[in-house]
Protein backbone atom coordinates (compact mmCIF):
# COMPACT_ATOMS: atom_id res chain seq x y z
CA UNK A 1 0.00 0.00 0.00
CA UNK A 2 1.49 3.33 -1.06
CA UNK A 3 2.10 6.11 1.43
CA UNK A 4 -0.07 9.14 0.68
CA UNK A 5 0.78 12.78 1.27
CA UNK A 6 -2.09 15.25 1.43
CA UNK A 7 -1.52 19.02 1.19
CA UNK A 8 -4.55 21.29 1.68
CA UNK A 9 -7.14 20.32 4.29
CA UNK A 10 -9.90 22.83 3.65
CA UNK A 11 -13.66 22.27 3.38
CA UNK A 12 -13.13 19.65 0.67
CA UNK A 13 -9.62 18.42 1.39
CA UNK A 14 -10.11 17.51 5.04
CA UNK A 15 -13.00 15.07 4.54
CA UNK A 16 -11.39 13.58 1.44
CA UNK A 17 -8.12 12.99 3.28
CA UNK A 18 -10.07 11.50 6.17
CA UNK A 19 -11.79 9.04 3.85
CA UNK A 20 -8.44 7.90 2.47
CA UNK A 21 -7.07 7.45 5.97
CA UNK A 22 -10.13 5.41 6.97
CA UNK A 23 -9.11 2.95 4.26
CA UNK A 24 -5.90 2.50 6.26
CA UNK A 25 -3.56 4.15 3.77
CA UNK A 26 -0.47 5.42 5.61
CA UNK A 27 -0.65 9.21 5.35
CA UNK A 28 1.33 12.39 5.97
CA UNK A 29 -0.55 15.70 5.93
CA UNK A 30 0.16 19.42 5.88
CA UNK A 31 -2.02 22.51 6.09
CA UNK A 32 -1.45 26.05 7.32
CA UNK A 33 -4.40 25.67 9.71
CA UNK A 34 -3.70 23.46 12.75
CA UNK A 35 -7.31 22.35 13.32
CA UNK A 36 -7.72 20.09 10.28
CA UNK A 37 -4.23 18.70 10.74
CA UNK A 38 -5.19 17.69 14.28
CA UNK A 39 -8.36 16.05 12.96
CA UNK A 40 -6.29 13.89 10.60
CA UNK A 41 -3.68 12.97 13.20
CA UNK A 42 -6.51 11.74 15.40
CA UNK A 43 -7.29 9.30 12.59
CA UNK A 44 -3.70 8.09 12.56
CA UNK A 45 -2.08 10.35 9.96
CA UNK A 46 1.30 11.91 10.60
CA UNK A 47 1.72 15.69 10.38
CA UNK A 48 4.53 17.37 8.47
CA UNK A 49 6.00 20.85 9.02
CA UNK A 50 5.80 21.82 5.35
CA UNK A 51 4.98 20.63 1.84
CA UNK A 52 8.53 19.50 1.17
CA UNK A 53 8.41 17.14 4.14
CA UNK A 54 5.18 15.67 2.82
CA UNK A 55 6.83 14.98 -0.54
CA UNK A 56 9.87 13.34 1.05
CA UNK A 57 7.63 10.97 3.00
CA UNK A 58 5.15 10.04 0.27
CA UNK A 59 4.75 7.82 -2.78
CA UNK A 60 1.68 9.78 -3.93
CA UNK A 61 1.35 13.49 -3.18
CA UNK A 62 -2.18 14.93 -3.33
CA UNK A 63 -2.78 18.68 -3.48
CA UNK A 64 -6.16 20.29 -2.82
CA UNK A 65 -5.45 24.03 -2.78
CA UNK A 66 -7.42 27.25 -3.41
CA UNK A 67 -6.10 28.26 -6.83
CA UNK A 68 -3.30 28.44 -9.42
CA UNK A 69 -0.93 30.57 -7.35
CA UNK A 70 -1.02 28.21 -4.37
CA UNK A 71 -0.76 25.10 -6.54
CA UNK A 72 2.18 26.42 -8.57
CA UNK A 73 4.14 27.65 -5.55
CA UNK A 74 3.59 24.34 -3.76
CA UNK A 75 4.09 21.78 -6.53
CA UNK A 76 6.66 23.51 -8.73
CA UNK A 77 8.78 24.28 -5.66
CA UNK A 78 8.70 22.17 -2.49
CA UNK A 79 6.91 19.10 -3.87
CA UNK A 80 9.00 18.54 -6.99
CA UNK A 81 12.22 19.49 -5.24
CA UNK A 82 11.64 16.81 -2.62
CA UNK A 83 9.62 14.13 -4.42
CA UNK A 84 10.74 10.51 -4.32
CA UNK A 85 11.88 8.99 -7.63
CA UNK A 86 8.82 7.68 -9.48
CA UNK A 87 6.33 9.45 -7.21
CA UNK A 88 2.88 10.43 -8.44
CA UNK A 89 1.51 13.96 -8.10
CA UNK A 90 -2.30 14.08 -7.94
CA UNK A 91 -3.67 17.61 -8.09
CA UNK A 92 -7.37 17.95 -7.26
CA UNK A 93 -7.47 21.76 -7.16
CA UNK A 94 -9.51 23.88 -9.55
CA UNK A 95 -6.97 25.79 -11.64
CA UNK A 96 -6.52 27.07 -15.18
CA UNK A 97 -5.32 24.81 -18.02
CA UNK A 98 -2.02 26.71 -18.21
CA UNK A 99 -1.18 25.74 -14.62
CA UNK A 100 -2.13 22.09 -15.10
CA UNK A 101 -0.12 21.86 -18.31
CA UNK A 102 2.91 23.35 -16.53
CA UNK A 103 2.59 20.80 -13.70
CA UNK A 104 2.27 17.89 -16.12
CA UNK A 105 5.33 19.05 -18.09
CA UNK A 106 7.43 19.57 -14.96
CA UNK A 107 6.51 16.15 -13.58
CA UNK A 108 7.28 14.43 -16.88
CA UNK A 109 10.69 16.11 -17.04
CA UNK A 110 11.53 14.66 -13.61
CA UNK A 111 10.19 11.18 -14.33
CA UNK A 112 7.19 11.62 -12.03
CA UNK A 113 3.59 10.64 -12.70
CA UNK A 114 0.91 13.30 -12.87
CA UNK A 115 -2.87 13.22 -12.68
CA UNK A 116 -5.27 16.16 -12.54
CA UNK A 117 -8.52 15.18 -10.83
CA UNK A 118 -10.60 18.21 -9.85
CA UNK A 119 -13.68 17.50 -7.80
CA UNK A 120 -17.34 17.72 -8.65
CA UNK A 121 -20.18 17.94 -6.15
CA UNK A 122 -20.13 19.61 -2.75
CA UNK A 123 -18.49 19.46 0.67
CA UNK A 124 -21.39 17.36 1.98
CA UNK A 125 -20.65 14.76 -0.69
CA UNK A 126 -16.97 14.81 0.24
CA UNK A 127 -17.91 14.08 3.87
CA UNK A 128 -19.87 11.01 2.73
CA UNK A 129 -17.22 9.81 0.29
CA UNK A 130 -19.48 10.59 -2.66
CA UNK A 131 -17.34 13.06 -4.61
CA UNK A 132 -17.15 12.97 -8.40
CA UNK A 133 -13.76 13.27 -10.09
CA UNK A 134 -12.95 14.56 -13.56
CA UNK A 135 -9.62 12.94 -14.28
CA UNK A 136 -6.83 13.68 -16.73
CA UNK A 137 -3.72 11.53 -17.09
CA UNK A 138 -2.18 8.51 -18.76
CA UNK A 139 -3.87 5.16 -18.33
CA UNK A 140 -1.05 3.98 -16.06
CA UNK A 141 -1.07 7.05 -13.83
CA UNK A 142 -4.87 7.05 -13.53
CA UNK A 143 -4.83 3.35 -12.62
CA UNK A 144 -2.32 4.15 -9.87
CA UNK A 145 -4.49 6.97 -8.55
CA UNK A 146 -7.77 5.05 -8.80
CA UNK A 147 -7.69 3.34 -5.36
CA UNK A 148 -7.34 6.76 -3.73
CA UNK A 149 -10.08 8.29 -5.86
CA UNK A 150 -12.34 5.35 -4.98
CA UNK A 151 -11.66 5.98 -1.30
CA UNK A 152 -12.78 9.60 -1.68
CA UNK A 153 -15.64 9.38 -4.14
CA UNK A 154 -18.28 7.35 -5.87
CA UNK A 155 -17.87 8.51 -9.48
CA UNK A 156 -14.67 8.66 -11.55
CA UNK A 157 -14.59 9.93 -15.13
CA UNK A 158 -11.31 9.52 -17.02
CA UNK A 159 -11.71 12.46 -19.39
CA UNK A 160 -8.46 12.09 -21.35
CA UNK A 161 -4.77 12.85 -21.04
CA UNK A 162 -3.15 15.30 -18.62
CA UNK A 163 -5.16 18.52 -18.46
CA UNK A 164 -8.46 16.98 -19.58
CA UNK A 165 -9.76 16.86 -16.00
CA UNK A 166 -9.06 20.55 -15.41
CA UNK A 167 -10.67 21.57 -18.68
CA UNK A 168 -13.76 19.47 -17.95
CA UNK A 169 -14.02 21.01 -14.47
CA UNK A 170 -14.09 24.53 -15.94
CA UNK A 171 -16.95 23.55 -18.26
CA UNK A 172 -18.82 21.99 -15.33
CA UNK A 173 -18.31 24.98 -13.05
CA UNK A 174 -19.31 27.40 -15.77
CA UNK A 175 -22.80 25.90 -15.69
CA UNK A 176 -23.01 25.24 -11.94
CA UNK A 177 -22.02 28.80 -11.00
CA UNK A 178 -24.10 30.62 -13.58
CA UNK A 179 -27.13 28.53 -12.65
CA UNK A 180 -26.89 30.04 -9.16
CA UNK A 181 -27.20 33.53 -10.61
CA UNK A 182 -30.04 32.52 -12.93
CA UNK A 183 -31.88 30.85 -10.04
CA UNK A 184 -31.33 33.95 -7.91
CA UNK A 185 -32.82 36.20 -10.55
CA UNK A 186 -35.76 33.88 -11.17
CA UNK A 187 -36.69 33.46 -7.51
CA UNK A 188 -36.26 37.16 -6.75
CA UNK A 189 -38.69 37.84 -9.60
CA UNK A 190 -41.12 35.25 -8.24
CA UNK A 191 -40.88 36.90 -4.82
CA UNK A 192 -41.54 40.35 -6.30
CA UNK A 193 -44.59 38.87 -8.05
CA UNK A 194 -45.87 37.64 -4.68
CA UNK A 195 -45.73 33.97 -5.69
CA UNK A 196 -45.59 31.12 -3.20
CA UNK A 197 -42.06 29.66 -3.16
CA UNK A 198 -43.08 26.03 -2.65
CA UNK A 199 -45.59 26.13 -5.47
CA UNK A 200 -43.15 27.93 -7.77
CA UNK A 201 -40.51 25.26 -7.14
CA UNK A 202 -43.08 22.53 -7.75
CA UNK A 203 -43.77 24.02 -11.17
CA UNK A 204 -40.11 24.54 -12.05
CA UNK A 205 -39.15 21.00 -11.04
CA UNK A 206 -41.83 19.68 -13.37
CA UNK A 207 -40.39 21.39 -16.45
CA UNK A 208 -37.07 21.65 -18.24
CA UNK A 209 -36.45 24.86 -16.27
CA UNK A 210 -35.20 22.90 -13.28
CA UNK A 211 -31.51 22.32 -12.63
CA UNK A 212 -29.26 20.53 -10.17
CA UNK A 213 -28.54 23.62 -8.08
CA UNK A 214 -32.23 24.42 -7.64
CA UNK A 215 -33.23 20.79 -7.11
CA UNK A 216 -30.38 19.48 -4.94
CA UNK A 217 -28.23 22.20 -3.43
CA UNK A 218 -30.52 25.15 -2.77
CA UNK A 219 -33.16 23.35 -0.65
CA UNK A 220 -30.33 22.24 1.66
CA UNK A 221 -28.59 25.61 1.76
CA UNK A 222 -29.96 29.11 1.13
CA UNK A 223 -33.64 28.14 0.92
CA UNK A 224 -33.46 26.79 4.46
CA UNK A 225 -31.39 29.76 5.63
CA UNK A 226 -28.02 28.00 5.67
CA UNK A 227 -25.41 30.20 3.98
CA UNK A 228 -22.33 28.56 5.55
CA UNK A 229 -19.96 27.85 2.69
CA UNK A 230 -19.99 24.46 1.07
CA UNK A 231 -18.58 26.38 -1.91
CA UNK A 232 -18.05 30.06 -1.22
CA UNK A 233 -18.94 33.02 -3.42
CA UNK A 234 -15.25 34.00 -3.34
CA UNK A 235 -14.28 30.64 -4.85
CA UNK A 236 -17.06 30.81 -7.43
CA UNK A 237 -15.81 34.27 -8.45
CA UNK A 238 -12.27 32.87 -8.72
CA UNK A 239 -13.51 30.02 -10.91
CA UNK A 240 -15.41 32.37 -13.22
CA UNK A 241 -12.20 34.35 -13.64
CA UNK A 242 -10.33 31.15 -14.52
CA UNK A 243 -13.08 30.19 -16.97
CA UNK A 244 -13.00 33.57 -18.69
CA UNK A 245 -9.21 33.53 -18.91
CA UNK A 246 -9.17 30.04 -20.41
CA UNK A 247 -11.97 30.93 -22.82
CA UNK A 248 -10.11 34.05 -23.94
CA UNK A 249 -7.00 31.95 -24.57
CA UNK A 250 -9.11 29.57 -26.68
CA UNK A 251 -10.85 32.53 -28.39
CA UNK A 252 -14.27 31.38 -27.23
CA UNK A 253 -16.64 34.24 -26.32
CA UNK A 254 -18.57 33.71 -23.07
CA UNK A 255 -20.75 36.80 -22.57
CA UNK A 256 -22.93 35.15 -19.91
CA UNK A 257 -19.86 34.22 -17.88
CA UNK A 258 -18.65 37.81 -18.01
CA UNK A 259 -22.02 39.13 -16.82
CA UNK A 260 -22.23 36.45 -14.14
CA UNK A 261 -18.83 37.33 -12.76
CA UNK A 262 -19.94 40.94 -12.31
CA UNK A 263 -22.92 39.73 -10.28
CA UNK A 264 -20.56 37.75 -8.05
CA UNK A 265 -18.30 40.80 -7.81
CA UNK A 266 -21.28 42.81 -6.56
CA UNK A 267 -22.07 40.16 -3.95
CA UNK A 268 -18.47 40.25 -2.73
CA UNK A 269 -18.71 44.03 -2.48
CA UNK A 270 -21.65 43.48 -0.12
CA UNK A 271 -19.34 41.46 2.14
CA UNK A 272 -20.87 38.12 1.13
CA UNK A 273 -17.76 36.49 -0.34
CA UNK A 274 -17.46 33.96 2.48
CA UNK A 275 -21.05 32.73 2.15
CA UNK A 276 -22.23 29.73 0.16
CA UNK A 277 -22.67 30.50 -3.52
CA UNK A 278 -26.37 29.67 -3.25
CA UNK A 279 -26.67 32.88 -1.24
CA UNK A 280 -26.45 34.76 -4.51
CA UNK A 281 -30.21 34.59 -3.95
CA UNK A 282 -29.88 36.91 -0.96
CA UNK A 283 -27.61 39.27 -2.89
CA UNK A 284 -30.08 39.43 -5.77
CA UNK A 285 -33.05 39.98 -3.45
CA UNK A 286 -31.18 42.78 -1.68
CA UNK A 287 -30.58 44.43 -5.05
CA UNK A 288 -34.27 44.02 -5.92
CA UNK A 289 -35.47 45.27 -2.54
CA UNK A 290 -37.41 42.12 -1.67
CA UNK A 291 -37.11 39.74 1.28
CA UNK A 292 -35.19 36.57 0.37
CA UNK A 293 -37.58 33.62 0.20
CA UNK A 294 -37.21 30.59 2.42
CA UNK A 295 -38.88 27.20 2.46
CA UNK A 296 -41.09 26.47 5.48
CA UNK A 297 -39.33 24.54 8.23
Amino acid sequence: MERVGFIGLGNMGRPMAANIRRRQFPMTVFDLAPGPVAALTELGAESAPDAGAVARASDVVITMLPGPREVSSTVLGPVLDNAKPGALVLDMSTVDPETTDALAKACAERGLGFVDAPVGRLAAHAERGESLFMVGGSDADVARARPLLEAMGSTIHHCGGPGAGTRTKLVNNYLAILLCQMNAEALSLATAFGLDLSKTLEVLHGTTATNGQLLVNWPNKVLKGDVQPGFAIDLAHKDLSLILGAANAARVPLPMAAAGREAFTAARARGMGGQDFSSMLDAQCAAAGVAPPRLPR
